[in-house]
């Protein structure tokens, strides 16, 4: 088993490895008049024209408008607060055609149903790019597990009924199907973007070769598993500290698909790791939980684990693309600090798995030639 322990706390305390510091990525720390002085002209036109439609929409009620974060799409949030003193607010500003926020009310509405505690949508403009929301607070899961790591136990269990509850109570036929098409092209962001402009690796045949099989038998193990409603990025920043907890973000891209997904986006998540043993104990937990629930779990849980761990590379691959090319075409460069971290998870399912042994050569090739080019041994 392959365990990597990056820092050591007081014995008593978890094992805990952050890659990102607890502020959420890519948060503009300019408001008002100095966004209005210092960002592009694009954003200010967006800004100002948000802030009118929010004016109208609340009149006589004076706020002062700050960054809440933005994420890896072209969303940005920001926080109202009110000169009464009522409870804030969150506005988003998701410009079209980049960004719909249609998919947004439809599926806040759905979790909501199934008793999943999601922004409420108070105010929308879908033409402008304009939603208005109920404010969840800004203390995120990933805050929480840095600061007080000794409480990881029940923040992961929180987390875990709250999916379980996800899994049971949505119409998972109302959401898009993750299907083989999407799935695969999930996978080509990592040859394309990883290794080839990232890393300025050219794949020879035999590697194309190796890329084909391996993604041909991730995709007949992820799309055999049972089909529940998927988050896609149930992780640490988009769970929120709040009554009732956790409140749940960016589930915009929820689909219908395998049910190890959200768990492994959950327990090995691409901005802080846990020791092997914790997330074992941790996928018990869920297993048992969603077992009693009805969920259709496998009933064998060494079965169970290969599928949670096959789907995690699938998962895995794609995000080392999805980093790399936040970095290369969209000029954030924040994600690139958390690229060890999430080959490492790669690494360790490829060296317990012999099928994927030819896909870890290849990821030594690739990665050898980077450490290579600074003058390092690999």
């Amino acid at each position: 088993m392959n365990h990597i322990i990056i820092v050591q706390p007081s014995p008593r305390s978890p094992v805990v490895h952050s890659t990102s510091n607890p502020r959420p990525p890519h948060v503009h720390p300019i408001v008002g008049s100095a966004l209005r002085q210092h960002a592009a002209p694009h954003a200010v036109e967006r800004y100002n024209i948000l802030e009118s439609w929010l004016q109208r929409r609340l009149p006589g009620r004076p706020f002062a408008l700050s960054p809440a974060s933005s994420d890896a799409s072209f969303r940005r949030y920001f926080r109202l607060a009110f000169a009464d003193g009522s409870p804030s607010l969150i506005a988003m500003d998701a410009p079209p055609p980049q960004e719909d926020c249609r998919p947004f009310v439809t599926i806040a509405q759905l979790l909501a149903d199934a008793g999943i505690h999601v922004p409420k949508v108070i105010a929308q403009d879908l033409a402008q790019g304009f939603l208005l929301l109920s404010d969840l607070g800004n203390t995120t899961y990933l805050t929480q597990l840095l600061t007080k790591p000794d409480e990881a136990d029940a923040v992961y269990q929180n987390a875990i009924e709250t999916l379980v509850r996800m899994q049971s109570g949505t119409q998972a036929n109302a959401l898009p199907d993750y299907d083989r098409a999407l799935l695969a092209r999930e996978l080509a962001l990592f040859p394309d973007w990883y290794v080839t402009r990232h890393h300025g690796y050219t794949l020879t045949d035999s590697d194309q070769q190796t890329l084909h099989k391996t993604f041909d038998q991730l995709l007949a193990n992820n799309l055999t598993q049972p089909r529940v409603a998927v988050h896609r990025d149930f992780h640490s920043r988009n769970l929120m500290l709040s009554q009732p907890d956790p409140g749940v973000l960016d589930f915009q891209d929820a689909v219908n698909g395998p049910i190890t997904y959200d768990l492994v986006s959950l327990l090995r998540d691409a901005y802080i790791e846990w020791p092997e043993e914790r997330v074992l104990d941790w996928t018990i937990r869920y297993w048992e939980t969603a077992r009693k629930a009805g969920l259709p779990v496998n009933p064998a849980f060494g079965e169970f684990y290969r599928d949670f761990e096959w789907m995690g590379l699938q998962r895995h691959l794609k995000v080392l693309g999805i980093f790399a090319r936040l970095n290369h075409r969209d000029g954030k460069d924040g994600y690139l600090k958390d690229l060890p971290l999430v080959s490492r998870y790669v690494r360790s399912v490829c060296e317990r798995y012999s099928t994927f042994t030819p896909l870890l050569r290849l990821l030594d090739r690739v990665e050898r030639r980077a450490v290579q080019q600074v003058g390092l041994t690999f």
